[in-house]
């Protein structure tokens, strides 16, 4: 990894040494001119993203709920990993839901909501707010950050697009980034006329510093007050993306799909991983790799977790050797380029078929996903899937002999015995972010109705660690998730991964036919 270069001559790794004489970096006016010659103009595409046909419907409904208020949504900042090397960088989840830009060219970008005035020709209609966005002006061969800034010059990262280009691309106005201190401290306060201002406060602590320098300077210095009005923003923003539009059900049906490429390819090449030290990083490695080749990046960290490992929730060091006779399951899920992403798992038998004793497991596991799903509709509460998963895995923990007390028992707010064996959640809401919508009330997710445009997760598992000295010693070290992707249409709910095989037969069919190839 290539060394920026500093205002001293310097590189940050190198910052502090003396008489480093290899770290020292060309930096003579000569060279500042010299780097500025001869560069060819580039053509950055500038075309209407297919999403610009959606977000203003989604920016008006925010805007709606917080009428005559200007509204922040920082897309943040890159974050550091380790001295002067950066994590790559991912908006913040509202700023690229309310515009679309899901790439890595807008850091510290800006999107204001910026109140209509009563007499502006917009509100008649409705509207409530016109977006702006502030971005950086690019970097190119005309700036001395070209060469200089390895996060924004386009000697280090490439052309990038411009102000007009980010316009034409979103359909919302472009500003440069250092108007957004006046921008959003203009006619602050409590009087007539003035503005409240609300920030999403944990995307960007600059920008958020600068909204709070407004607020203070404007008549709101409280900070516990402002830090109340920026999480119902933060809430407003989870629940309207519980409902997703038609271009969001099309990219979730695209994350889903490089998922189930992603585990083909991993069932293709197994015999690679299994008896191999570390294999199950290896199986990760062949995910991970075809999550970059058709998305953006993994949704989140996969899992890989075979024989004892895998009745450990998250176990995500991937260190085990894989051997023939356990379980490998496996939770992961492909991150499109604007941001949605799936979420799978799937338990598979490494001899490539299941022992008498996993499979009793699998299909007890099974059995309370098809329940859960058969009782899903419009106009239940999202909470069925829990009630039903809790009861099937009741009933077939008390059948395979190992809960100690009766169903209704364990059932009971006193008991709940079988969480013992299924300690965590077993669905959630699922868009741009893998558990998404998490900042919404107790009312607008769990105990809201069902409806269509819906995209949730069902998931429900048996995890059986091997030190468990309350089960009988066949059943301990084997852990079975199995999870799909659910769309609730208006006919009832649609399995949007229902293409993978989820039965154990077909699993091991599907095994059976990747392997030969």
């Amino acid at each position: 990894m290539t060394e920026p270069i500093q205002d001293d001559g310097t590189s940050r790794k190198a910052a502090g040494k003396q008489g480093d004489s290899s770290s020292r970096r060309p930096f003579g006016d000569a060279f500042r001119a010299f780097m500025r010659e001869g560069w060819a103009e580039h053509d950055v595409e500038a075309t209407a993203l297919p999403s610009s046909r959606h977000t203003p419907d989604r920016w008006r409904a925010i805007g709606r709920e917080f009428p005559g208020e200007r509204l922040v949504f920082p897309a943040g900042a890159h974050k550091q990993r380790s001295n002067d090397l950066d994590y790559a960088f991912r908006p913040n989840t509202s700023f690229a839901y309310l515009t679309g830009l899901g790439k890595d060219y807008d850091p510290d970008a800006v999107l204001v909501l910026e109140p209509l005035s009563a007499d502006d020709p917009n509100a008649a209609s409705g509207q409530t707010h016109r977006p702006v966005l502030y971005m950086h002006q690019p970097a190119d061969h005309t700036t001395q950050d070209f060469y200089m800034s390895a996060e924004y010059g386009e000697y280090w990262i490439g052309p990038r697009p411009g102000l007009q280009e980010f316009s034409a691309m979103t359909g919302i106005e472009t500003r440069d980034l250092g108007q957004f201190a006046d921008a959003v401290a203009k006619n602050v306060g409590p009087g007539e006329g003035a503005v409240r201002v609300r920030v999403i406060r944990e995307a960007d602590p600059k920008a958020t510093a600068v909204v709070d320098a407004a607020r203070k300077a404007g008549g709101f210095p409280d900070p516990d007050l402002n830090a109340q009005d920026d999480a119902a923003l933060h809430t407003a923003c989870a629940e309207a993306r519980i409902v997703k539009d038609d271009y969001e059900i099309g990219q979730m049906k695209k994350a889903i799909r490089a998922t189930y490429n992603g585990f083909n390819k991993v069932l293709q090449h197994l015999d690679e991983a299994v008896g191999k030290p570390r294999g199950e990083r290896v199986i990760e490695g062949l995910f991970n790799a075809n999550a970059r080749v058709e998305g953006n990046a993994v949704g989140y960290d996969t899992i890989v977790a075979s024989g004892d490992h895998a009745p450990r929730l998250h176990w995500m060091r991937n260190t085990g050797t894989p051997h023939k006779g356990d379980l490998l399951l496996m939770d992961a899920g492909v991150e499109v380029d604007d941001l949605y992403t799936a979420d799978i798992t799937r338990t598979f038998p490494l001899s490539g078929r299941f022992t008498p004793v996993q499979r009793r497991v699998y299909d007890a596991v099974f059995e309370a996903q098809q329940a859960a799903f058969d009782a899903c509709r419009p106009g239940v509460p999202f909470s069925v899937i829990h009630d039903t998963v809790m009861r099937v895995t009741a009933e077939n923990l008390h059948r395979l002999g190992i809960l100690p007390v009766s169903v209704q028992e364990a059932l009971s707010p006193e008991g709940q015995q079988h969480r013992r064996w299924l300690v965590c959640g077993v669905g959630h809401h699922l868009g741009l972010d893998c558990h998404d919508c998490a900042q919404a009330r107790n009312e607008e997710y769990f105990d809201r109705d069902l409806e269509p445009g819906m995209i949730f997760t069902i998931e429900p598992g048996l995890y059986f660690q091997s030190d468990d000295l309350l089960i009988p010693p066949e059943y301990r070290g084997i852990g079975v998730r199995i999870e799909d992707d659910v769309l609730m249409t208006a006919e009832g709910p649609q399995w949007l991964s229902g293409y993978i095989p989820r039965t154990a037969d077909d699993v091991e069919q599907w095994m059976a036919q990747m392997m030969r190839h």
